[in-house]
């Protein structure tokens, strides 16, 4: 189980003030659930996830995974752990391979045919892909999915999401719920996946509402869904945008 006990982050601003970008967060997070993370533009959800992951080192409070308190650990220690991390723009690799890629994040030593596979389930074209360089060849879209390949060989016990709906197609987008859906009907992993995207949230188990910093609601989806898509009712969780739902 993942806990965020006051989980506190600032950042300094001028004439040495302080900005709180999160604030007092206490979560728990249970096992082998989908909870997924939502919430108004510039609320902290970005920021909540990297002090999951370890990029961001909190100001205060604590993060406790599986009863060990992790909250000092760096990013590859936490990474040792189990805790994987999707980047909302996904990191290119000059001179690396898709194939070692894929390779390297599952661990051990892959035929191609195998990491063809992990190609296959988030719908790319595995001959297309399989030798290609990790650069700027590839769009948004397709590193994106190549990303979610070596999450899915790492097949850690928590894997962290963020915003993973970002620079892609519709098409993509529908496949990429399905890879989501795939999963967690195995029920062996926890996924936390940051998102606006009501057709994530709705196959999550759990939704945390996070605005200006601070929770502002936690629940079963059941629960939480409807008041998030319930016109002026779900507004009150979103500072809502032009052109965009609550």
């Amino acid at each position: 189980m993942l806990e965020l006990i006051n989980l506190s982050f600032q950042v300094p601003e001028q004439s040495n003030a302080k900005k709180e970008i999160i604030k007092s967060v206490n979560l728990q997070l249970k096992d082998h659930t989908f909870t997924a993370i939502t919430g108004p533009n510039g609320g902290g959800k970005s920021t909540l996830a990297k002090l999951i992951m370890g990029m961001e080192k909190p100001t205060g409070g604590q993060i406790i995974w599986n009863g060990q308190d992790i909250t000092d650990l760096d990013v590859t220690e936490r990474a040792k752990l189990g805790i994987s991390f999707a980047f909302q723009q996904p990191v290119r690799f000059k001179g690396i391979k898709v194939k070692d890629l894929i390779t390297l994040a599952a661990g051990e030593k892959l035929s191609t045919a195998s990491a063809c596979e992990y190609l296959s389930k988030v719908g790319l074209c595995a001959r297309d892909y399989i030798n290609r360089d990790v650069d700027g060849s590839l769009s948004g879209g397709e590193l994106k999915r190549i990303e979610i390949a070596t999450i899915i060989a790492r097949n850690t016990p928590l894997s962290v999401f963020d915003e993973p709906e970002a620079g892609i197609d519709l098409w993509s987008f529908s496949n990429l719920i399905k890879v989501f859906e795939a999963m967690h009907e195995k029920r062996e992993n926890s996924l936390i996946i940051i998102s606006h995207q009501e057709r994530i949230l709705s196959i999550a188990d759990e939704i945390v509402v996070l605005a200006d910093g601070a929770v502002k609601a936690q629940g079963a989806r059941e629960d939480i869904l409807p008041e998030l898509l319930g016109g002026t009712t779900g507004c009150k969780y979103y500072q809502q945008e032009e052109g965009t739902r609550c």
